[in-house]
């Protein structure tokens, strides 16, 4: 991982994904010395990582210090209260970080005061090192600093910069939320083959293994979805049946067009 700047790298939350962050760089070899962790009440565990690690922990911001990155990892609902006290952390040479779902530039900005800026969106997965992160930058974040940034948000999995800040929202309502949407196919997958006369549990196995397995072997595979879908389906068979409900005018690509966009509205007005 790239050395940061003079200040150290401040990491305020340190919950699931603020861990799963942590724990990432530190195997990525950044050194627990560049690490302060800003957080109230860090659980047992998180206060062995960050001893272990030899990282600094206070529960508020402290005086004296100027971040070189601010990475910001609590929920949106709570920003409003916690950005404040964190203004003096923001140096000339800082660059900020937010995780946040909704909360845009300017909003940081009413807070923190212009600065070099970027929005990332994580996605759970993150937190086993298999997830995926949009970002954007403001047009004051440096090529060394959205190196910088890249390198602490690629320990989660590949990192995806897009140009406009509103596409935030759609990849927020995509791969953000995505997750949830995979893990409710398993319960309707699992529902379906209970009524298919399948004990609830079995149905239940077969349902999360099958969606396990195939995003594995997306994962491992060159080929795109749509020819890993064909390569499963036979020619009036029963793949193609089942699809032929699933493709129909009114089957999956108008519910999740629905979806995505019911996701990004609301990304939108938790940025209000």
């Amino acid at each position: 991982m790239s050395a940061t700047a003079s200040g150290p790298v401040v990491l305020v939350g340190a919950g699931n994904m603020g861990g799963a962050m942590l724990s990432g760089w530190l195997k990525s070899g950044l050194p627990g010395s560049s690490i302060l962790v800003v957080d109230p009440s860090p659980s047992e565990a998180m206060q062995e990582m960050l001893a272990a690690a030899g990282a600094r922990h206070e529960t508020a911001a402290p005086a004296g210090v100027e971040a070189a990155i601010l990475f910001l990892a609590v929920k949106p609902q709570v920003m409003e209260a916690v950005l404040p006290p964190l203004k003096p952390l923001v140096g000339s040479g800082t660059v900020v970080v937010s995780v946040a779902a909704g909360k845009t530039l300017g909003f940081l900005e009413n807070h923190l005061g212009k600065a070099a800026m970027v929005r990332a969106m994580p996605n759970t997965p993150a937190m086993i090192g298999r997830g995926v992160t949009g970002a954007h930058a403001n047009g004051l974040v440096s090529d060394a600093q959205r190196a910088a940034v890249h390198d602490l948000l690629k320990v989660s999995g590949p990192v995806e910069w897009v140009a406009a800040e509103s596409d935030i929202d759609a990849v927020t309502a995509l791969s953000g939320s995505g997750p949830a949407y995979v893990f409710y196919l398993v319960e309707c997958m699992a529902e379906a083959g209970r009524k298919l006369g399948l004990p609830a549990d079995l149905a239940m196995r077969l349902a999360r293994e099958t969606v396990a397995g195939a995003g594995e072997l997306l994962f491992r595979s060159g080929d795109e979805a749509s020819r890993l879908r064909q390569n499963v389906t036979s020619p009036g068979g029963t793949t193609a049946a089942a699809l032929s409900v699933l493709m129909a005018d009114d089957g999956m690509q108008p519910l999740f067009d629905a979806a995505l966009a019911a996701a990004r509205k609301r990304a939108e007005e938790l940025g209000r």
